[in-house]
């Protein structure tokens, strides 16, 4: 089939003034301007005037939670909840809809958005809920609440008897959730969250499996939702040395959420120093420079990705020196052919970001988490004070020549491609931003050099065609080396590719292309 779309703005390096782009069965075969268009129309199958609209390669989220997000979709999402009372209303108005023999599976609260400054208690989500099985999962997934219907599978170490859980108690609640919950659900979950990532414009994603979030045979309806919704899947295990389970579930690696430590919001990332808000508690930190070294090792000689899950700067500092010792065992090419990756990296001092770089480390980031949490009067400024200001540091690690790969971490945030981009942009620390430039390629090409995909995440003949079209009622501007942010040219002619100006909104999806299938349209393209 050959589709021509004419008449728009095409981001792409093989030619910055492109108008018009043509693909055959998958594949970008030309890409010009419209006065050479007239060659491909004939024989086309589908002719679009554009009309101005921008078309890109389709983005990449390199970090996300397929069923979790379509839980958050599809059932009790409390993220946005204003108070602790909101909260427990949307609960009990949730619940009231449900048997009595009903289990509650929801996420999304943050304390810190709350006049209460707490999280709800057993006894509250059991007045709320009326006395049905509940967890509500903290924003971050390290912490949650259950109801006293729960305790009995809860009690493990981190387990308190307000009904707060977390470490090996939040494991076990989500372990036992999975097998309440059942493979039905889960299928409806994760061809929910599949479908909104289509329809925000990402053709190919990350998903970060473990023990603690899901079980194995989740990875399967994956994979097989992927396929019949048509988006590409890059599945990762975070367990060491389960090597049998990466042929027999096509994993990219035993990667992801391989827990170093916890996360900020739930004060369980590990810290060098104490915690701002709580003086006696430095977070946990669940793997030793040695058991890092160890995995990076037994996967570098087997051709395996290995990564970990890594935020506080303990954390950060281990993880570092886990990989100066697995150098000393491996080598420093073997790692970098490797491409290990790391997820999060927000704590990370200019050493550590060093030896990233030496071994050919790719950090897989969040803007959104900056966006979110970041600046003076942030929850990152409430967890670790003025700490907070070395956090996130995109642009450290693209100046040391880290490869950046950008995701959402859903349903920890909202799935978003431009709001990611636009966060990076805008970073509240201003020597930490990137230009949009950087930012969308991170988000695009740099999601499949996450993966070991080199060739993707471009428009460029003989590409896959795998784009985006957008609606944007910003001008199209272009960023240059030496200015950061904003707007700085709205000639399309300028000489480089150009992007949408985000500094006071982000552009609308109206198609969604993934290897010459559409996956997503809007009406009234």
């Amino acid at each position: 089939m050959r589709t021509l779309l004419t008449n728009g703005s095409v981001y792409s390096p093989a030619d910055p003034h492109a108008t018009a782009i043509a693909f055959d069965d998958g594949v970008v075969t030309w890409l010009g301007d419209d006065t050479g268009a007239g060659a491909y129309a004939d024989g086309a199958d589908e002719v679009i005037d554009l009309d101005g609209k921008l078309v890109t390669p389709a983005f990449v989220d390199a970090h996300v939670h397929t069923a979790g997000t379509g839980a958050a979709l599809t059932g009790l999402d409390l993220a946005g909840t204003t108070s602790l009372t909101d909260a427990l209303d949307k609960l009990a108005a949730y619940a009231s809809k449900l048997p009595a023999d009903a289990v509650i599976d929801s996420a999304g609260w943050d304390e810190t958005k709350w006049p209460e400054g707490r999280p709800p208690t057993a006894e509250e989500l059991d007045a709320a809920a009326g006395g049905r099985r509940v967890y509500l999962s903290r924003i971050d997934g390290h912490s949650g609440v259950v109801s006293s219907a729960l305790f009995d599978v809860a009690r493990g170490d981190g387990f308190e008897e307000s009904g707060r859980v977390e470490r090996h108690a939040n494991h076990l609640v989500r372990d036992a959730l999975s097998e309440l919950v059942g493979p039905e659900q889960r299928r409806t979950e994760i061809e929910a969250a599949l479908r909104a990532m289509a329809g925000k414009g990402i053709g190919a994603f990350h998903e970060m499996a473990a023990p603690h979030i899901g079980p194995l045979w989740e990875l399967p309806i994956v994979r097989e939702v992927a396929d019949e919704v048509g988006l590409s899947a890059t599945l990762y295990w975070g367990e060491p040395g389960v090597f049998e389970h990466v042929g027999t579930y096509g994993l990219a690696g035993l990667a992801g959420d391989l827990n170093a430590d916890g996360a900020l919001g739930s004060r369980t990332a590990a810290l060098k120093e104490p915690y701002a808000d709580r003086a006696d508690h430095r977070g946990h930190a669940y793997l030793t420079p040695e058991q890092i070294a160890e995995h990076v090792i037994t996967c570098t000689e087997r051709n395996v990705q290995a990564g970990f899950h890594c935020i506080g700067d303990q954390a950060l500092e281990n993880i570092a020196r886990g990989f100066e010792l697995a150098a000393e065992k491996v080598g420093v090419q073997a790692l970098v052919a490797a491409r290990h990756r790391l997820e999060h990296v927000e704590m990370v001092d200019e050493a550590t970001i060093a030896t990233l770089a030496r071994c050919g480390v790719v950090a897989s980031v969040q803007p959104m988490f900056d966006g979110l949490w970041g600046g003076p009067d942030g929850m990152y400024a409430e967890r670790v004070g003025d700490r907070r200001q070395g956090m996130n540091p995109f642009g450290s690690l693209a100046r040391a020549g880290v490869v950046l790969a950008f995701g959402s971490d859903a349903p920890v945030t909202e799935l978003g491609g431009w709001e990611a981009v636009r966060a990076a942009a805008f970073h509240h620390e201003k020597s930490e931003r990137i230009t949009v430039r950087a930012a969308f390629q991170a988000h695009t090409r740099g999601g499949w050099r996450a993966a070991g995909i080199d060739d993707a995440g471009v428009l460029a003949p003989s590409a896959a065609a795998t784009y985006a079209i957008w609606q944007s009622d910003a001008e199209l501007v272009v960023q240059t080396p030496d200015q950061r942010v904003a707007a700085w040219s709205t000639d399309p002619r300028a000489g480089v590719p150009v992007l949408p100006d985000l500094s006071e909104g982000t552009p609308t999806c109206l198609r969604t292309v993934v290897g010459g299938r559409v996956v997503y349209e809007a009406e009234g393209l």
